[in-house]
């Protein structure tokens, strides 16, 4: 795979039809580039979380993919209301999603967590009353 490519992506809010429409057109590009699998499995499995954190929590926002040859760095970015708290977001099962959120099966408080598990590097930058942005690495 010699060819470095970038993708952009607008995950819009409160829609959770859409939710994954980003992760699986990366995912079946990534096939197609001829990725490792172990690596095209990360890259789907974290960046749909992000997307689903999108539509929970900040009415969406955008994602940038990189891909090269070494590395697919996704970088989500929303102007939701931020995260308080990154440490206690970062625990399994804590969620901030509301009762009907959870009612429709979301909101476990795995988002965050499975991001971090299925990527190489992850760094979060938020910012209340202004957004999140989430930088994801996984390495080729």
């Amino acid at each position: 795979m010699s060819q470095s490519i970038t993708l952009t992506y607008t995950i819009p809010g409160d829609d959770f039809t859409r939710a994954g429409e980003a992760s699986s057109d990366v995912k079946k590009k990534l096939k197609q580039m001829g990725a490792n699998p172990e690596a095209i499995r990360k890259v789907a499995i974290s960046m749909y979380e992000g997307e689903i954190n999108m539509v929970i929590h900040a009415h969406g926002g955008d994602i940038t993919v990189h891909i090269s040859s070494t590395e697919i760095i996704m970088i989500l970015k929303d102007e939701g209301p931020g995260i308080v708290d990154v440490e206690l977001a970062m625990q399994a099962g804590y969620s901030t999603a509301p009762d009907n959120v959870r009612a429709l099966g979301f909101g476990a408080g795995m988002g965050l967590p499975n991001m971090k598990k299925y990527s190489d590097e992850m760094s979060i930058n938020t910012i209340l009353g202004e957004g999140t942005t989430v930088s994801l690495k996984v390495y080729m």
